[in-house]
């Protein structure tokens, strides 16, 4: 049986890597960050393994007994309007079954004016999606790799088109105790379209990501490391608002160099006390802070903050992410213990 699993596994991560960025496929909010310790952390972080139970919804390897009879809930509001959040719960059947985990995502692009092709007024329309997952982890015997997958119904509603859709995520997670550090890497969104918007089926937004975390020795501090969309190395695409020109009229394009695409590809993320009834956060994603700065203005894009505090079996969080000068996005969230 297990050699069946890892077998399944190593097939799914060898797929022909053809996925793409943003613009690229449809049900794009699934890989949007799922709670705001995440979103304060840089987004993608994929190494805790505690009682966080959103973190399941981005890598299934975390599933584990510690969250077990764990509820939670994250709102955003996002930009433009736009609301989502994501909601949890796993549950310990027993010590040879192990924890099963539960997880809801959904998007509400709000409300939109319509018009006709002659510029008529058809009234307005809203769109929304939303995705059920259930996923499950397992502990290689006698070893300190973990294996976990989610399985997600999604579905769309875009003004008169709908979608339905299916996808299943894979994550690896290896701990060593001693020295309390984590790596992990998940393969997401593998999956299809069960109907269309309009009859052409259209790609997942299939993601790979990469993560290391320890903590320190003498502090109190968690330190993360992540590496996002490496299906895709060429990351970076030129921007032509930031062409420059010359006294003499010659106009030189925007590159993105071997250096900038690394760094797009990285994010990094602290948190002080970690394991306490208190918590600092502080991220830096490298690929937003570059495709949303502005040129000659310093705007701290790409900067996310966080607290977390725990009152009795409730623990709540909050998060600031810098996107623009004009546009910042606030995260909150709470997870309660429905344990006796």
């Amino acid at each position: 049986m297990i050699k069946r699993i890892l077998t399944l596994f190593l097939v799914c991560m060898a797929l022909p890597l053809f996925a793409q960025l943003g613009g690229g496929s449809t049900y794009q909010f699934l890989n949007l960050v799922s709670s705001p310790r995440q979103a304060a952390l840089g987004g993608k972080i994929i190494t805790n393994f505690d009682s966080d139970v959103t973190e399941a919804l981005y890598n299934p390897a975390s599933i584990n007994g510690q969250m077990h009879n764990q509820a939670a809930f994250n709102y955003s509001n996002y930009l433009g309007g736009i609301s989502y959040g994501t909601a949890a719960y796993a549950y310990t059947w027993d010590r040879h079954v192990q924890t099963f985990h539960f997880g809801v995502t959904y998007i509400n692009y709000g409300s939109f004016d319509g018009y006709d092709v002659n510029g008529v007024s058809t009234g307005t329309f809203s769109g929304n999606e939303a995705a059920i997952s259930a996923g499950y982890n397992y502990n290689i015997p006698f070893t300190d790799f973990y294996i976990g997958a989610n399985v997600k119904i999604i579905t769309s509603l875009l003004e008169q088109y709908n979608s339905v859709g299916g996808a299943i995520d894979f994550g690896a997670m290896y701990i060593n105790e001693d020295l309390d550090f984590h790596a992990a890497l998940t393969v997401r969104n593998i999956g299809t379209q069960f109907t269309t918007y309009a009859g052409q089926n259209e790609p997942l937004p299939f993601e790979v990501n990469f993560g290391m975390s320890q903590t320190l020795e003498y502090v109190p501090l968690r330190w993360h490391v992540t590496l996002e969309n490496l299906q895709q190395w060429p990351i970076g695409v030129p921007n032509p608002a930031r062409a420059t020109t010359d006294l003499e009229g010659n106009q030189t394009q925007d590159k993105v160099g071997f250096l900038n695409n690394t760094l797009r590809h990285l994010i990094l993320g602290a948190e002080l006390f970690p394991e306490g009834g208190f918590n600092l956060r502080l991220g830096y994603n490298f690929r937003r802070a570059e495709e949303l700065r502005i040129v000659d203005q310093r705007n701290f894009s790409g900067l996310s903050v966080g607290v977390g505090i725990k009152l009795n079996k409730m623990k709540f969080s909050y998060t600031h992410a810098r996107y623009t000068s004009a546009s910042n996005t606030s995260f909150f969230g709470l997870q309660i213990d429905l344990d006796n």
